[in-house]
């Protein structure tokens, strides 16, 4: 079993409905032209990352005009649909939540973000998360032939304990729709996939929107695809673009069995409830 996993860099307007129409676009290209199996969506791609806009698209799932565009196109082009983020609305509650669909549009995995981001590590606050969002509390996966899938959501990249926990579960590959900004992306966006990589002998994909110097967050682009040695196997450039990446799953047996250090951890020791001396 070959995944062959296409990051769609779509570039993010003010409009909705214009949003909508261009991923839909993308993802018959990645499906049709590129024949990717798994394509994956930014987060908050259907608007503008800013409060306002993200309020204003709010939509329940699986009913959303989001979600039935997704289910469509999923179904329409017959591949797996990681539909990046939206804004879910759930019972006066608002979610950053990712949704995966499968070939015959069925929604077959719901992630709603764990770790909020409030930073200033940029020098600006554009959206503070914890004042719009409620953070979800549970993993979620996906099966593709054999291979499992975990999913995060942006700032969740940068919890080392969260990704092992994917690993544990038998998750070879993480996939994490992202928005990070230019100065916060030049200083970390590639450190952290290779460590989630390295960390858990995964294949990891992070899928941002292409840059758009005008927006209030401009995003850093550069959507990436790490194999389990750390190395960067496909990355884009700034620009609206599709990056097709062919993941090798026989390189996971050969890495981790050159390398055993999930046979290796200490897990008596890594409890900090456990008292020091």
């Amino acid at each position: 079993m070959t995944i062959k996993i296409a990051l769609i860099q779509l570039r993010v307007v003010d409009s909705k409905e214009k949003n909508l129409k261009n991923a839909i676009d993308l993802i018959r290209i990645a499906k049709k032209e590129k024949d990717a199996n798994v394509v994956v969506l930014p987060e908050c791609f259907n608007a503008p990352y800013t409060a306002d806009t993200l309020l204003n698209v709010a939509e329940e799932i699986p009913t959303g005009e989001t979600c039935r565009a997704l289910s469509n196109a999923a179904r329409d082009f017959g591949v797996h649909v990681v539909g990046g983020s939206i804004v879910e609305s759930c019972s006066g509650r608002l979610y950053n939540t990712c949704t995966v669909w499968g070939p015959e549009g069925d929604l077959v995995a719901t992630y709603r973000k764990v770790h909020l981001c409030d930073s200033s590590l940029s020098g600006k606050m554009t959206v503070a998360e914890t004042k719009l969002f409620t953070a979800g509390s549970k993993y979620a996966t996906f099966t593709v032939g054999e291979t499992r899938i975990g999913l995060g959501i942006c700032w969740d990249m940068r919890f080392a304990e969260f990704a092992t926990a994917y690993r544990t579960m038998g998750c070879d590959l993480l996939i994490y729709p992202a928005v990070c900004d230019v100065p916060t992306g030049e200083q970390h966006w590639e450190l952290l996939a290779k460590a989630r990589a390295l960390d858990n002998q995964a294949f990891v994909a992070f899928c941002s929107p292409a840059r758009d110097t005008h927006a209030k967050l401009i995003p850093y682009g550069h959507s990436l695809v790490v194999d389990p040695w750390g190395r960067i196997i496909q990355r884009a450039t700034e620009f609206q673009e599709i990056v097709v990446a062919d993941l090798v799953l026989k390189e996971l047996t050969d890495v981790r069995k050159r390398i055993p250090v999930f046979e290796q951890k200490r897990t008596d020791l890594y409890d900090l409830k456990v008292g020091c001396s």
